[in-house]
């Protein structure tokens, strides 16, 4: 059976899964849930991007992982997809849950749609000391989560450490060739980005629909884990 690496968007850890977990390993899967440098438990930990990618390439490593789904939602899809070509014959699969996906001598925050949206994450993150700061709940409103999922996404998050917003990514091959499901949360809005949908007409590419919103993890957890699997 496969191994999920399951790695969080911005501000989350591994316990944005708990809920997907159980689902996976009922199914006879392995789960390990990542929490990133510098978030929630590891908070205190310094972090960029490059700290990101060996975070998820240890994660194998340490468990020895081998028919690996590395699963990445939201930012963290720029670290995932990166680590993805450096764990080699040990990739099963990647999955990005309506994700950002990395390309080559490009940012989190380059690859935003556009330049006022780029510049006020940039300021946002120099005014609160290196950080991306929490949102408030009314962020999370109409992407199919209840009052309670809000407050719990709420309370768990932490500051994110920009350095890994605003550092390239570093690829050494087309992330058209690697296995790959992209899953597109349709509540969520947007269309799917041009870097997204070119990759998609690539024969190792497929594309999953899901009714909900950006965080399926606690909107739709079985179904997800359903997907997953």
């Amino acid at each position: 059976m496969a191994n999920y690496v399951l790695v969080a968007g911005a501000r989350l850890g591994a316990w944005a899964w708990d809920e997907v977990v159980p689902h996976l390993r009922a199914a006879g899967h392995g789960a390990h849930p990542l929490t990133l440098s510098g978030l929630a438990d590891k908070r205190d930990v310094p972090a960029g991007q490059r700290t990101h990618v060996q975070d998820i390439v240890d994660e194998v490593d340490r468990h020895d992982l081998r028919d690996v789904v590395l699963v990445g939602h939201s930012y963290a899809g720029i670290p995932v997809g990166q680590a993805a070509e450096r764990i080699g014959g040990r990739l099963a699969r990647v999955v990005f849950v309506d994700s950002s996906v990395p390309a080559d001598g490009e940012s989190f925050v380059s690859g935003l749609p556009d330049g006022r949206t780029r510049a006020a994450v940039t300021a946002s993150i120099a005014e609160n000391g290196g950080f991306w700061p929490l949102v408030p709940a009314a962020h999370y409103e109409g992407q199919g989560l209840t009052d309670e999922q809000i407050a719990r996404i709420v309370t768990g998050s932490t500051p994110h450490p920009g350095a890994t917003l605003t550092e390239a990514a570093v690829l050494t091959r087309p992330l058209g060739e690697l296995p790959v499901t992209y899953i597109q949360c349709l509540l969520a809005g947007a269309e799917l980005s041009a870097d997204v949908a070119t990759l998609l007409t690539s024969r190792h590419w497929r594309l999953v629909e899901m009714d909900t919103g950006h965080w399926p993890m606690f909107s739709q957890p079985g179904e997800l884990a359903r997907i997953l699997a």
